[in-house]
């Protein structure tokens, strides 16, 4: 099922037709909570590129994940599952971090992170790419009223290289940042850690088309 209120707007029509056959084709191999473990190779069997992905993206009608599934984001509206057919999604790490909107819309919920550990592990999803360690280590800086940053060493930055085994430079990395005032575009840095974790993943990619773009175009 597809609502007319989704595929008859301007902003779903104004794409081009590969753009909207690609939609398409994700939404009717979905799953029954609109998820969806393989658009790369839908993409090529339908013939889409890379930026009939990259519009789909941008305007909304997909979530992408960096494991590699993507979700439809208006699913729960074009669909409505009784409950003794309802069968609920395999990607359920995927699933905890979304919460439905009252028109029914997929959208990434960012509190579902505030119980969290002082672990490495990263979560990146859709618009949002959010550390663990660093969410930590902020809530306790403006709980001291310490946010002050502290470059680190170079010796700092090689240790912390070593202990992830990235192929991330660390004295370009130091150099670079040195170089502009320690900034992250325009805003200061705050975690030189989560710093070297972008370049690292700059650096290795994620293997997923669909997440890089939405990491290329600044949605995440």
């Amino acid at each position: 099922m597809f609502a007319k209120t989704i595929i008859d707007s301007d902003a779903f029509l104004d794409m081009p037709m590969s753009a909207q056959a690609l939609y398409f084709h994700l939404a009717m191999r979905a799953d029954d909570e609109g998820f969806v473990n393989s658009p790369k190779k839908i993409q090529r069997m339908v013939g889409a590129g890379d930026d009939d992905a990259r519009l789909l993206i941008s305007k909304n009608f997909l979530i992408p994940f960096d494991s590699g599934v993507v979700v439809i984001k208006h699913w729960r509206i074009h669909n409505y599952i009784q409950n003794d057919r309802f069968k609920p999604t395999a990607y359920r790490d995927e699933r905890s971090l979304l919460t439905i909107k009252e028109n029914g819309a997929y959208t990434v919920d960012t509190k579902c992170i505030q119980d969290v550990s002082s672990s490495e592990t990263q979560v990146s999803i859709g618009k949002v790419s959010i550390v663990k360690d660093s969410l930590v280590e902020d809530r306790k800086g403006d709980i001291k009223g310490k946010t002050k940053f502290s470059p680190p060493t170079l010796e700092d930055v090689q240790a912390y290289c070593a202990e992830r085994r990235n192929n991330v430079d660390p004295e370009k990395f130091m150099d670079y940042y040195t170089s502009n005032g320690w900034k992250v575009g325009r805003n200061s840095m705050k975690d030189w850690k989560a710093a070297v974790r972008n370049w690292e993943r700059d650096k290795k990619g994620s293997g997923n088309i669909f997440f890089d773009i939405a990491r290329e175009e600044g949605l995440m």
